[in-house]
């Protein structure tokens, strides 16, 4: 019950006589009271406005007070109305009918004709019992909250405010056990901004800050509600999409690619230009039998992407991966490369990355398949 405001008691009786005689008495003692003249009436009355007590008449046309009481602490129950004090008065005295209604849900039970001091007496009681039930559903329902709060928190990335590398794991899991019991495809992205030490180096952390911020802010722009978008770890994210086929993942990868290299990252003090490279896993495939493999998979198409020149997609069955995994590795330290510089005026220059003699060609896909459009 909120403070300064007067209990309201609801008064269930069919005969009127009795309401006006209860009500009277009632507001005499500071409640507000309504009335209700048969079991109908009276949940119609606790929908419109829930009272804080209900002196309930156990005998009335319609529906009796056993039948009311079941129906109201069914709702509770349920989660529909609070909890409602319940004090079913009767001309029978006998301890079978009391137990009765006990049993059904009343609160306590008082006979006619009433002893009004007895009556108060217990008003004020279950009204204390109720203003108690009260504080602690709202500490409850406080601490649900905080714990959902909480929750999120640890499955959240502090500082691009996308899931973490915890939250990815666990949806990873579930998202692999749907698939194989649906046998749906699942494919994963992993991806990872080209040369970002040298952002943290040249322009500095908060620079860099903002670029995985904004970073983060793409993929997800670019990702079906479905898919799940996190950080992974440092400047690697991870994108999960269900129901997509290998060759549309691929497809999907390269879009990003092609908008985060035409994108202008900003922070405090300028501008500047990033591109990233991705590696692309998917099931089914004979390869791939669990998730572990799965996400194993896209982490090593990812490093050939980064051996072989950066700002590219890579597939892991493919014949840029395949072809590379044979031979020797390039070196895939992430140094500046001469002929792209940040302006931090704010003008950005990109230009493009120094292909590598002997690299083979970048893989591109030309299918969506059923994956759903972008």
């Amino acid at each position: 019950m909120e403070r300064n405001r007067k209990p309201r008691i609801l008064v269930v009786d069919d005969h009127e006589d009795n309401i006006e005689l209860l009500r009277a008495r009632l507001e005499a003692r500071g409640y507000d009271v309504d009335g209700a003249r048969d079991g109908y009436e009276a949940l119609e009355q606790v929908d419109r406005v829930c009272p804080d007590l209900i002196l309930l008449d156990v005998m009335m046309p319609k529906m009796d007070g056993m039948e009311v009481v079941r129906r109201l602490k069914a709702k509770t129950a349920a989660e529909e109305l609070p909890f409602i004090p319940v004090i079913m008065q009767t001309a029978l005295d006998s301890t079978e009918n009391k137990v009765e209604g006990l049993d059904a849900g009343a609160d306590d039970y008082i006979t006619k004709p009433i002893n009004f001091a007895e009556l108060e007496a217990r008003v004020n009681s279950l009204l204390r019992i109720k203003g108690l039930q009260s504080s602690l559903a709202q500490r409850e329902k406080e601490l649900r909250e905080l714990n959902d709060k909480l929750r999120q928190i640890s499955l959240t990335d502090g500082l691009t405010q996308v899931e973490n590398r915890r939250s990815l794991e666990e949806r990873l899991n579930e998202m692999w056990q749907h698939s194989v019991r649906l046998h749906e495809p699942i494919a994963v992205v992993m991806c990872d901004i080209d040369k970002f030490k040298t952002v943290n180096d040249q322009y500095g952390h908060q620079a860099g800050d903002a670029v995985l911020k904004e970073f983060a802010q793409l993929l997800k722009n670019e990702a079906r509600e479905i898919d799940r978008v996190g950080r992974y770890g440092g400047e690697e994210f991870l994108l999960i999409l269900p129901g997509t086929v290998l060759d549309a993942a691929v497809t999907f990868a390269e879009r990003l690619r092609e908008k985060v290299a035409m994108h202008t990252f900003t922070y405090t003090d300028g501008t500047l230009c990033r591109t990233m490279s991705c590696g692309v896993a998917g099931s089914p495939h004979p390869r791939i039998q669990n998730q572990e493999a799965l996400l194993k998979s896209s982490d090593e198409a990812l490093y050939v992407a980064k051996e072989t020149g950066r700002n590219k997609v890579v597939r892991f069955d493919g014949t840029e991966f395949n072809k590379h995994t044979q031979g020797k590795g390039q070196d895939s330290s992430d140094a500046e490369e001469p002929g792209k510089q940040s302006n931090t005026s704010g003008n950005a220059i990109n230009s493009a990355p120094a292909v590598i003699p002997g690299a083979p060609p970048r893989a591109r896909a030309t299918s969506e398949g059923p994956r759903a459009a972008h």
